[in-house]
């Protein structure tokens, strides 16, 4: 039992360290959201070697191993109940003490009973089937054919709508990520649209924010095809995606979008640029420069139209936003920094940090950040598009 022991440990390990190479950020993202499976594993290992450790030198060293390996793969769910408390008290002094009482009865019953569920960490959160379709071509800039995957809820219409923008350092993605979250969303009554954008290096800012513009005029254009009520519509982002969310939501205005929710997205790029994160696995300046071509020295007007920080008044819509304490990609001080500003204005903003989850956390849809994520992503939505 050494072997596995160890590499529990090794694995268990990145719940605590930074990455400070791209190839082990998979390891840092993943290792907290499946830690419940790293701790049974780990127990389990160090039941098996409990009554050999005191006579065999190899059982007492996978018995150490697995002891630290369960301690470490405890520290998310030891941190739980803390910050659940201090999430549900942040929802309460941003939206009001009765912000669930104001949701439809009818749209609380669907909701989440709790912010983490066991059959969720087996079975996965998209258990349901809905109807897709894919591929579905909404713009044709330059000859770049830009296409949506379309959840459609099971029942008649008219159904609130979630645009979902992909993360991918503007570089890289496609509609079909997160599609259990698209999936959840519209087995409890949403119209799920998940964009495309054009990609940098290719294609340099604003083009993908004028990507975003076209979704949102083509689910107008198509509300009643689709079932879709024009009036209740939010943005959804993560990462490069959120930060698209969040100034298409912003330039927009309340009256359109009623909502935008940013999982770890960018939201000062000058700061961004000049306060890299360290250590720093992707090498954030590169990815800004590509997409914003330039630095902030000889693209200025550029840095500045694309952070969301630029547009926080008191009349943009209410904001979620949601991040990983150990993020090395898009450090959490941006969203506070969002977070501030948007409070200064009087606009309504609720900011969420989990403190042991880094960069796209909810890669693993089901696992403990993701779960917590969608259940105050779920209450934010229904109080925002009631």
């Amino acid at each position: 039992m050494l072997i596995p022991a160890i590499a529990l440990c090794l694995i268990a390990i990145w719940i605590v360290l930074p990455p400070f190479h791209a190839g082990l950020l998979p390891l840092a993202v993943g290792a907290p959201e499946i830690s419940p499976w790293l701790l049974l594993a780990s127990l389990g290992v160090g039941a098996m070697t409990f009554n050999a450790a005191a006579v065999t030198p190899a059982a007492r060293a996978a018995f150490a191993f697995a002891v630290v390996a369960a301690l470490l793969s405890a520290y998310p769910l030891a941190r739980t109940p803390l910050t659940l408390a201090a999430f549900d008290r942040a929802m309460e002094q941003r939206l009001g003490r009765d912000y669930l009482q104001q949701i439809p009865a009818a749209t609380s019953a669907g909701l989440r009973a709790h912010a983490l569920s066991p059959l969720d960490f087996v079975l996965g959160i998209a258990r349901v089937d809905v109807l897709v379709r894919r591929g579905v071509e909404f713009a044709n800039p330059g000859g770049v054919a830009l296409t949506a995957d379309v959840y459609r809820p099971p029942g008649a219409g008219p159904h609130p709508v979630l645009l979902q923008l992909y993360g991918g350092a503007w570089q890289r993605g496609a509609p079909a990520d997160n599609a259990s979250f698209a999936t959840w969303f519209a087995a409890r009554g949403y119209l799920v649209v998940a964009i495309d954008y054009r990609h940098a290096p290719a294609a340099t800012w604003p083009a993908q924010l004028q990507d975003v513009r076209t979704a949102l005029g083509w689910v107008l254009a198509h509300s009643a095809e689709y079932e879709a009520d024009p009036s209740r519509i939010a943005l959804v982002g993560r990462s490069a995606g959120a930060q698209l969310a969040l100034v298409a939501a912003y330039q927009s205005g309340a009256q359109l979008v009623r909502a935008v929710v940013s999982y770890y997205g960018p939201t000062d790029l000058v700061e961004g640029w000049r306060e890299p994160p360290r250590p720093d696995p992707l090498d954030i300046r590169s990815i800004l420069e590509a997409y914003l071509h330039g630095t902030p020295d000889t693209a200025a007007a550029r840095y500045r139209d694309a952070s969301p920080v630029t547009y926080a008044t008191s009349r943009v819509p209410p904001s979620l936003l949601v991040y990983g304490a150990r993020d090395h990609v898009v450090e959490p001080r941006f969203g506070r920094e969002l977070d501030e500003r948007l409070r200064e204005a009087g606009a309504r903003s609720v900011l969420l940090e989990i403190p042991w989850a880094e960069h796209a956390f909810d890669v693993v849809p089901n696992g403990v950040s993701g779960q917590i994520a969608l259940y105050y992503t779920e209450r934010f939505l229904a109080w925002a598009l009631r």
